[in-house]
């Protein structure tokens, strides 16, 4: 007859708890496997290029950086030489393609966007190099203030009319490259027009569709909170804001298309010094017999001294002087400079994430 022994019972008993501990073991040293790949910053280094020479696709793991680092990060989330960095773990293999992987030519997908109007509402996405970019563009004046006033053959021009048409223009050029693009002034009905001459209207609103007040320092302050307020949800993302005015001078003064940056802020002085050497070339290449008199400085101007976003203010000209004018009513004039500053912009990304 068969019987167990007491030792025979406990070895029984043993075995499973020892198979049980080994597993348990088994499991923390795979977790313990998974540790955090660190990396020393040097000259140059920012959270965009590391991310991508290490294999993640930085629009999904940006911000998982940022919070697991947000200790160690300088302003605007810059990486300061010499400290010690961790990468996020991979979630799996198919999240470890660079973005640089995937090519921009095979970007075809559609969207619509009411506010380009019915001509233009259907735009064809056509590259990702600004993926995980956030533009805020704010047309100069609207609603009850239409800016500067000019007059040819009897037509008024007027600054928020011309300015908001290029601007709209530069939004879809930078949606159609994969931004993010916020219209800080907008106007719900009028769309990208081809007209010679636009005609006037007051109904635009402020983001999200505040109405805008007539005294110049109220209008500025909302301009102002709504891109704060729009900078705080969005906070760790790259953000830059784009204004854009149209003079009033003599009309004898015929200007080129300059820049604006506040004094304090140096990623506002190259964005600025960046789309100048844009239209520099562009100049070369479309206007060979002309020099590009175009300029570059800091001036202290409400919005982009206020605003938390880096910052370029742009005048397109003088809305008095013939010639200039011929840059704003030709509505070829107006797409060319929109793509000249969306060319300055992308140009802009590609030197700051590096």
């Amino acid at each position: 007859m068969f019987r167990t022994t007491k030792c025979a019972y406990l070895t029984n008993r043993i075995y499973p708890i020892i198979l049980s501990v080994f597993f348990i073991l088994l499991s923390s040293l795979q977790i313990s496997a998974q540790e955090y790949i660190t990396f020393k910053a040097k000259k140059g280094d920012g959270i965009y290029s590391v991310l991508k020479q290490n294999g993640y696709p930085s629009a999904e793991y940006l911000n998982e950086f940022i919070e697991l680092n947000k200790k160690k990060l300088g302003k605007e989330n810059s990486l300061i030489v010499g400290r010690i960095y961790r990468l996020p773990l991979k979630k799996d293999k198919l999240a470890a393609v660079p973005d640089k992987q995937i090519p921009a030519e095979k970007v075809t997908k559609k969207k619509v966007y009411e506010i380009y109007g019915s001509k233009y509402r259907e735009i064809t996405i056509k590259s990702n190099e600004l993926s995980g970019a956030i533009y805020y563009l704010m047309s100069g004046h609207g609603g009850p203030d239409p800016g500067a006033v000019g007059n040819l053959n009897g037509h008024i021009l007027c600054e928020d009319e011309y300015a908001y048409d290029v601007t709209l223009r530069l939004a879809l050029n930078l949606t159609e490259r994969g931004a993010s693009v916020y219209m800080i002034i907008r106007d719900p009905n009028d769309g990208i027009r081809d007209e010679q001459f636009l005609l006037p209207d007051k109904d635009e609103v402020c983001y999200p569709g505040n109405q805008i007040p007539l005294g110049q320092l109220p209008r500025l302050k909302q301009e102002t909170s709504a891109v704060n307020n729009l900078h705080a949800k969005n906070k760790g993302k790259f953000q830059r804001m784009v204004v854009i005015h149209v003079d009033s001078r003599s009309n004898k003064e015929n200007i080129d298309v300059f820049f604006y940056h506040d004094k304090g802020s140096s990623s506002g002085k190259k964005m600025a010094a960046t789309l100048k050497q844009t239209f520099v070339q562009k100049y070369a290449i479309h206007q060979p017999n002309k020099v590009y008199n175009g300029t570059v400085s800091d001036r202290n101007l409400y919005v982009i001294k206020n605003s938390l976003v880096p910052s370029v203010f742009i005048e397109l000209g003088n809305i008095n002087h013939t010639r200039d004018q011929q840059r704003f009513i030709i509505s070829d004039n107006r797409q060319a400079v929109a793509n000249w500053l969306r060319d300055g912009l992308i140009a802009d990304y590609k030197k700051s994430i590096k």
